[in-house]
C-alpha cells in the first residue's frame, strides 16, 4: 500500500510492504505418526489386542487345573520347553513375557499421552457436565488400568515366584495355584475376584475402542460389535473366576 508525507503543498509517496505490519508463521515442525492422537490410538488398539490374546491363552491355561495336577504341571513345563532343544529351556517363553511388558508400557504410555493431550485441550472445564456414559467409562478406563496393575504385581508374586504364596516358589505350578486360593485365605480369592471384574470392564470398553479406532464400526456393525466386545469379556472373566472359586470352595482339591 502507499502512505503519503505531506511537505508543504508537496506530497511524497512513500512505498510500505503490506506485509510488515504481519508476522510471518513460524511453520510448526512435523510430527511422526505415533506422535499424533491417531496414533496413539492405534497404538492402544494393537497392544490392546496383544494383551486380549495372552488373556485368551492364559484362561484356557488355567482350566486346565480341572483335569488334575499332573495336567496343569505338564502345561506349564510345555511353556518353559517351547523349541526345545533349538531354544534354550524357557527362552520362548521369556521372549514373550518381555513383549508382554513392552506392551503394557506401550499401552499405558498411549494412554497417558493421550489424557494428558485431551487435558491441554481444554484448560478450562466445561460449566456442562459430562455425560454419566462417558464418566462412568473414563473412571472404568483411568482406574481399572491402576487397579489392573496393582493386581498383576500382586498375581506374579504369588503364582509365578512363589513370594507371597504358602508353598513358595521350589513348589510344582498346581500346588502354588491350590494353595494360593486355599479357603482359609479367602481374602485372596476375593481380590481376585474384583480384580478380574474390574479387568472385564476394563475390556469391554477397551475393545469396543479399538474397533472404532481400527475404523471397524459403523451404523451397522455397532450393534454386532458391542455385543461382542460384550461377549469376550464376559467368557473371559467367568474363565478366569471359576478356577480360584472352585479352589476355595473344595471343588478342587
Amino acid at each position: 500500500m502507499t502512505a503519503t508525507i505531506e511537505r508543504g503543498s508537496a506530497t511524497a509517496p512513500v512505498n510500505t510492504p503490506a506485509s510488515a505490519s504481519k508476522k510471518t508463521p513460524t511453520p510448526k515442525k512435523p510430527g511422526g505418526f505415533l506422535t499424533s492422537s491417531n496414533g496413539k490410538k492405534v497404538v492402544m488398539a494393537v497392544t490392546g489386542a496383544v494383551m486380549v490374546s495372552f488373556l485368551v491363552l492364559h484362561m484356557l491355561g488355567n482350566l486346565k487345573i480341572f483335569f488334575g495336577r499332573e495336567s496343569f504341571n505338564d502345561y506349564a513345563h510345555w511353556l518353559r520347553t517351547l523349541l526345545e532343544p533349538f531354544a534354550p529351556y524357557r527362552t520362548v517363553l521369556t521372549i514373550l513375557e518381555i513383549g508382554l511388558v513392552a506392551a503394557v508400557v506401550l499401552h499405558m504410555w498411549a494412554a497417558i499421552s493421550l489424557s494428558r493431550r485431551a487435558g491441554k485441550a481444554r484448560p478450562v472445564k466445561y460449566v456442562a457436565k459430562k455425560s454419566q456414559a462417558n464418566g462412568y467409562a473414563t473412571h472404568i478406563m483411568r482406574w481399572g488400568g491402576v487397579t489392573i496393575v496393582l493386581f498383576v504385581i500382586w498375581h506374579l508374586l504369588d503364582l509365578t515366584f512363589g513370594v507371597v504364596n504358602p508353598k513358595g516358589f521350589d513348589s510344582a505350578p498346581a500346588d502354588r495355584m491350590i494353595s494360593g486360593f486355599d479357603p482359609s485365605r479367602w481374602w485372596v480369592t476375593l481380590i481376585y475376584f474384583v480384580a478380574v471384574v474390574m479387568v472385564g470392564m476394563h475390556l469391554r470398553h477397551g475393545i469396543w475402542s479399538a474397533f472404532q479406532t481400527l475404523g471397524w464400526a459403523n451404523k451397522d456393525r455397532n450393534k454386532a460389535l458391542r455385543a461382542t466386545a460384550g461377549l469376550v469379556s464376559i467368557v473371559l472373566v467367568i474363565g478366569f473366576l471359576v478356577p480360584p472359586l472352585a479352589i476355595t470352595f473344595g471343588v478342587v482339591k
